[in-house]
């Protein structure tokens, strides 16, 4: 009977999501010529990775990855003296991954890592990054800017201390945010004069509030908004949660339901267990249970669909079209509200 495996599949998928979103996977590239017997390498705890392999300095960068404890670390190595990321991107292209950051990058290489991760979540890949000074104005890139960290083994670049951040993202849970996450193995930081108009032009920055040295406001690049992409759509937990469901219904889709028959009550009972999972999200607390999260066939797409085979749809009824033969096709569609994480308080007392 096929198709109600899938309520199964999204159940399940819906009860481990909280788990499985603390613990993402870091793409790390390093330069390295230590050892050259193999160009990729993935590590799912540091008591994996051989010291002798690496550099002190490289070494250091999969250990700063690890503190956010996520669950693998991919580490592809290049040549000390290339700049030709090509080789590198092309291999991550085909792995699976969260966060990546290259901690060795130089500022004029940035730019084509940025191109990398754009072009990618373009293509529905859900790879996000930590560069350095990177105003990308992108929801996939996150722009870290602070500099000059200081902790008791050395002092940090920005570049340098992308590897760190990008293990702290990795390892929340999409139920918390970054706002606010504690660095406390750092002692101090060039701090910004204008840390609110850093927030506001986009970029992840590290202050002091006088006890700990914390992230700031839990933001990506994007500043430029839209209608499909407002707001929300700047914050790190946000964005992690539409991935990570976007993800769970593809990969379902492709996995259990490609290769069944195309008919209305498969549409619907696909519908339906898309929808099943959402609801479980919004148990979770993953998204706003005061918002609509549903999906549904989408009539206004397979309208645009018979139109451009020729089909003449001026006079079928909503319901006709719904039921309508779409080939291989299947059209769905709607809205999902992730729930934002508390950051800020007003506390108002009156006497």
């Amino acid at each position: 009977m096929g198709l109600p495996q899938i309520e199964v599949v999204f159940q399940n998928l819906a009860s481990t999501a909280v788990e499985r979103s603390q613990r993402g996977i870091v793409s790390l590239i390093l330069k390295d010529s230590t050892n050259t017997t193999f160009d990729e390498i993935t590590y799912k705890s540091l008591s994996e990775v051989k010291q002798e392999d690496w550099t002190t300095a490289n070494y250091g960068y999969i250990r700063d990855v690890f503190k956010g404890k996520p669950s693998k670390v991919l580490v592809i190595r290049i040549d000390p003296a290339s700049t030709d990321y090509t080789a590198a991107l092309n291999r991550l292209k085909t792995r699976e991954w969260n966060w990546n950051a290259v901690p060795g990058a130089q500022s004029g290489e940035i730019a084509a890592l940025v191109t990398f991760i754009k072009e990618q979540r373009e293509a529905g890949k859900p790879f996000k990054a930590v560069y350095p000074n990177s105003a990308s104005n992108h929801e996939g890139i996150v722009n870290f800017t602070t500099d000059e960290i200081k902790t008791d083994e050395k002092t940090y670049t920005t570049a340098e201390y992308c590897a760190r951040i990008a293990g702290v993202l990795a390892g929340l849970p999409f139920t918390r945010s970054a706002t606010y996450f504690p660095l406390d193995e750092i002692i101090s930081v060039k701090e910004s004069d204008t840390p609110d108009q850093d927030i506001n032009n986009g970029e992840l920055i590290i202050i002091f509030d006088g006890r700990k040295h914390k992230l700031a406001r839990g933001i990506n690049s994007l500043v430029t908004y839209t209608a499909t992409k407002k707001e929300d759509f700047s914050k790190i937990a946000v964005v992690e949660v539409i991935d990570q469901a976007r993800e769970d219904i593809k990969r379902t889709f492709a996995d259990h339901y490609v290769s069944m028959k195309n008919s209305y009550v498969n549409k619907l009972l696909f519908v339906s267990a898309v929808n099943s999972y959402l609801q479980s999200l919004v148990n979770a607390g993953a998204l706003d249970g005061e918002a609509v999260n549903k999906v549904a066939i989408d009539v206004a797409a397979i309208r645009q669909h018979l139109t451009d085979k020729g089909v003449d749809v001026t006079e079928m009824s909503d319901q006709e079209i719904k039921t309508a033969n779409t080939g291989s096709r299947l059209f769905v569609g709607g809205a999902i509200k992730p729930l934002d994480a508390m950051e800020d308080l007003q506390f108002i007392v009156s006497i």
